[in-house]
C-alpha cells in the first residue's frame, strides 16, 4: 500500500515536471523574433552602406573584433571574463569562418539579442543588451555595411576558455529574460530631441554603461537607463576604474560643461583629463568619428543625470601646495622627480597637454585601480586624425617597486585638496601580476 501510493505521488509529480522541463527547453532553444524574418536582402543602396560604417562607429565594434596588427573585423582579441577567457569573433562576410551566410534576421537576432544562428546563445561580453535599443533603420544600415563595406577575411573563431559546466549556454537565455532589454529604444515623452538622440547612442550603440555601470552578482549592469540611479554611476572592469558618468563633482563630469564633454570625446582631452585606459580605444576608433550634433547631444543627456552627493562628499576644492616643499618626504621626492615634469610642482598639469592631478577623478575615487594602472604601466597612444599624439604616459612597473607606486599615489591622492586615500603596496604587487604595460601598437583601422 505505501508503495502504490508513493508510485502515485511520483507520477504525478513527474508530470509537472516534464512539463517545466518541456517549457525550459523551449524557451532556451527559441529564435528571438525579428522585423526582418520575411525579409530577403541582396542589394544595397551605397548611402545605407555609409551610414552603416557610421553606425559601426558609434557601436566601436572595432575595438573588441580586431587586432593591431590584424585585419578589420578578423575577430581573434582576447577578453577576460570572470568565468575564462573568451575571444572575439569573425565579423567578415567571409561564408566559413564569418557572417557572410547571415540573413538581414540572423544578424539582427544576433546583434540585438545575442542569438547566432541555430539557436546558439551569445556571451554578454558583446553588449546586445545595450545595442537591443537599436533601431530597425540602423540594424540594417550595420549589416549593409558589414556585408558590402567590409572585406571578407577566412580566419577561423577561436574557443572560449571556460571550463565546463561553466561553459553551456542555454543558461544565457534565462540571464538574457531577466537582465536584457528586449526593444529598441523609445524616445520619452517630455524631453526634446537633442535630449533623446544623445539617450539612445548612450543607452544603445555607444553601450557606455558596459563600462561606466557597475554589475550586480549574475555579472549584470544594474541599470540600463536613467531610470535606475546605478547606471553610469562608475564601475570597476579589467583593471581600471571607469569612472561616474552623472554629475558626481568629485567623480564624475559635474565640474565639465557641454562643452567640454565635446571636446573631450572629440579630442581625447580638455582641461581635466586626457583619455587613457579602455576609453583610449573608444576614443581612438569610435568618439573621434562621431558628428558635432551626436556628441552635442550626448553631453546633453549626461548632464541631465543627477550625481549623489552623498556618495561622491563635499565638493573637492584646491588647496595650493607645491612638492618642492616636502622633499624630506620620500613619496613626495618620487613625484618631485617621476612626474612633476609633466603634472607640475602644483598638481595643475600642463594647459591641455599634460593632465592635471589637482582634482583628477583617480585622484578623488576610493577606488584606486586606475591610479595604480597607469602608473603601472602607462598609456596607449591617442591617435587624433590618424596621427599619434607626441605625449604618452610611460610605465614605471621596471623604474618603481610596490611600495614606492603607493607612496607616491598616496601622495598624490593626499595632496592639492585631494581625498582619495592611501595606496596599499598589496594593491599594487595584485594590479602588476595580472596587468602588462600599455601596447605601443594601438587598434587604429580605417574600415574602408
Amino acid at each position: 500500500m505505501t508503495h502504490s501510493r508513493f508510485a502515485r505521488t511520483a507520477g504525478w509529480l513527474a508530470v509537472p515536471c516534464l512539463v517545466a522541463a518541456g517549457l525550459l527547453a523551449w524557451y532556451v532553444t527559441r529564435e528571438p523574433a525579428s522585423p526582418f524574418a520575411a525579409e530577403q536582402t541582396t542589394r544595397f543602396d551605397p548611402g545605407l552602406v555609409s551610414r552603416g560604417e557610421y553606425v559601426a562607429r558609434l557601436s566601436d565594434c572595432v575595438a573588441c573584433h580586431s587586432l593591431p596588427d590584424g585585419k578589420p573585423f578578423a575577430g581573434g582579441l582576447q577578453m577576460a571574463t570572470p568565468l575564462g577567457a573568451i575571444h572575439a569573433t569573425n565579423v567578415t562576410p567571409d561564408r566559413e569562418t564569418g557572417i557572410g551566410n547571415y540573413s538581414l534576421a540572423d544578424f539582427d537576432r544576433a546583434v540585438r539579442h545575442g542569438v547566432a544562428p541555430g539557436g546558439r546563445r551569445l556571451y554578454p561580453a558583446m553588449p546586445y543588451p545595450s545595442y537591443a535599443k537599436l533601431s530597425d533603420d540602423d540594424v540594417k544600415a550595420l549589416y549593409a555595411f558589414f556585408m558590402k563595406g567590409v572585406q571578407p577575411v577566412q580566419q577561423a573563431n577561436l574557443p572560449s576558455d571556460i571550463p565546463w559546466p561553466l561553459n553551456l549556454r542555454w543558461p544565457i537565455a534565462l540571464w538574457n529574460g531577466v537582465f536584457a532589454a528586449d526593444t529598441p529604444y523609445a524616445a520619452k515623452t517630455g524631453q526634446d530631441a537633442l535630449w533623446n538622440r544623445g539617450a539612445y547612442i548612450v543607452q544603445g550603440p555607444g553601450h557606455c554603461g558596459s563600462c561606466h555601470t557597475p554589475r550586480g552578482l549574475a555579472f549584470n549592469e544594474k541599470a540600463l537607463d536613467e531610470a535606475g540611479t546605478p547606471f553610469l554611476a562608475g564601475a570597476l572592469l579589467d583593471g581600471w576604474y571607469a569612472p561616474s558618468l552623472r554629475n558626481d563633482h568629485n567623480t564624475g563630469l559635474g565640474r565639465w560643461s557641454e562643452a567640454e564633454i565635446v571636446q573631450f570625446l572629440k579630442t581625447g582631452r580638455n582641461a581635466h583629463a586626457v583619455v587613457y585606459g579602455s576609453m583610449t580605444e573608444a576614443f581612438n576608433n569610435s568618439t573621434q568619428f562621431m558628428s558635432d550634433d551626436d556628441l552635442g547631444a550626448i553631453a546633453r543627456y549626461l548632464k541631465s543625470l543627477p550625481g549623489d552627493p552623498q556618495r561622491d562628499g563635499a565638493p573637492w576644492q584646491y588647496q595650493a601646495v607645491s612638492a618642492a616643499s616636502r622633499l624630506d618626504s620620500p613619496d613626495a621626492h618620487t613625484y618631485v622627480t617621476r612626474c612633476a615634469s609633466c603634472h607640475g610642482l602644483d598638481g595643475k598639469g600642463q594647459a591641455e597637454w599634460m593632465p592635471p592631478l589637482a582634482g583628477a577623478t583617480s585622484a578623488l575615487a576610493r577606488e584606486n585601480a586606475s591610479a595604480i594602472n597607469i602608473t603601472l604601466n602607462g598609456s596607449q597612444r591617442i591617435v587624433t586624425a590618424g596621427l599619434p599624439d607626441a605625449y604618452r604616459m610611460p610605465a614605471f612597473r621596471e623604474q618603481l617597486s610596490d611600495q614606492e607606486i603607493a607612496d607616491v599615489l598616496s601622495f598624490v591622492r593626499s595632496t592639492w585638496g585631494n581625498t582619495g586615500g592611501a595606496v596599499d603596496a598589496q594593491a599594487v604587487g595584485k594590479l602588476r601580476g595580472h596587468t602588462d604595460p600599455a601596447s605601443s601598437s594601438p587598434i587604429i583601422l580605417h574600415m574602408r
